[in-house]
């Protein structure tokens, strides 16, 4: 074994010493283990402790889930080498220094990041961002499409970014918005009037229903959901339901989407055309009351109008208030095809 002099000795510990100081970041080697943290060499006289805190994320984590032994990684030192012969050094902090900088480059880029879901509470969800904490407000989810269950993962683009601040604001919305204007121009770039295309009810209200298209929302107003009266939505569709619908409308100025359902049908009216006859006596079902009379369905599908004077007439008649639902024998009167309009009286009227 070479035997070296005080001086030689000195000039290789100098060597091998770096200056190293609070504030620096080095990279160290994990040596081993210890139940509040981990031992790490710098190449320092001096070696490193690393305490659990500034290893994980949270004290679930185990510390050797997130460093391997005989891995060298970067480590910022916390506090100089003290009496015991030993820096502190944190890997957390040069680690999320690294996520910070690669989320503003995200932002900068405006893309989209996954993210995994770590709590709900009022007003949104806390996420995790590659161990920075990050928060999606209710107002920048997008309910349909978003998963809200702890753990899962969902993708969004960043609104707001302040490292000094701890800051980190996300949004799912923002992501379905950009995908939507690409869907949309895609959908609208295929279809045209009078084209049978396939959709599902997503949403019904009042007015009609929702049916998708395509990843685009249309609307099949109430009108046109069947030949037949129909009260309400619901009496023919539900959620979830798949159906054939032929396109009646394109804005591409508002981007709005009109369907039909009953153009899918045979046109009961083509039929009434060729067996319905102004003064022929038919029997028919009453549908609904109004104050202007009573409707009555004298072919699936074809709703004739009996004025109330008629209807008044009739139930005085036979001494009884007319009902939804009831049968009742009538006179057409007037016979529109082209219109699709038919007016009725009572068989003894004249034409």
């Amino acid at each position: 074994m070479k035997m070296y002099s005080n001086e030689e000795f000195e000039a290789l510990l100098a060597q091998y010493d770096y200056s190293f100081k609070k504030g620096d970041i080095v990279k160290g080697v994990v040596c081993g283990f210890e139940a509040d943290g981990a031992i790490i060499d710098i190449g320092s006289k001096c070696m490193a402790f690393a305490p659990n805190y500034e290893i994980v994320p949270d004290k679930k984590t185990k510390p050797e889930s997130v460093l391997e032994k005989a891995q060298k990684y970067e480590f910022l030192i916390t506090q100089d080498c003290d009496e015991n012969g030993r820096f502190v050094v944190s890997y957390k902090k040069v680690y999320l220094a690294h996520a910070w900088a690669e989320l503003l480059k995200i932002k900068e880029a405006d893309e989209t990041i996954s993210v995994t879901i770590t709590q709900q509470v009022k007003g949104g969800l806390i996420v995790d961002v590659s161990g920075i904490q990050g928060f999606i407000p209710q107002g920048q989810l997008y309910s349909k499409e978003t998963a809200t269950n702890v753990g899962d993962k969902i993708n969004v683009r960043i609104l707001t970014l302040d490292k000094a601040q701890n800051n980190l604001i996300l949004s799912n919305k923002k992501v379905y918005d950009t995908n939507m204007a690409e869907t949309r121009k895609n959908v609208f770039a295929q279809i045209e009037i009078g084209q049978i295309v396939k959709g599902e009810v997503v949403r019904i209200t009042d007015f009609g229903a929702f049916v998708n298209i395509g990843g685009v929302d249309c609307l099949l107003p109430l009108s046109q959901i069947s030949w037949k009266w129909v009260e309400h939505p619901t009496d023919l569709l539900t959620v979830g339901q798949e159906i054939n619908v032929e396109i009646i409308d394109i804005d591409h100025d508002k981007q709005r989407i009109s369907l039909s359902l009953k153009n899918t049908e045979p046109d009961p009216w083509i039929k009434a055309e060729a067996e319905l006859h102004e003064g022929e006596v038919t029997n028919g079902i009453v549908t609904r009351i109004k104050a202007f009379g009573a409707f009555v369905e004298v072919l699936p599908g074809v709703e004739a109008l009996l004025p109330q004077s008629a209807l008044t007439e009739l139930q005085n008649t036979n001494g009884k208030i007319v009902k939804a639902g009831d049968t009742i024998d009538t006179k057409i009167i007037k016979f529109n095809p082209k219109d699709k309009r038919i007016s009725l009286g009572l068989p003894n009227d004249t034409v």
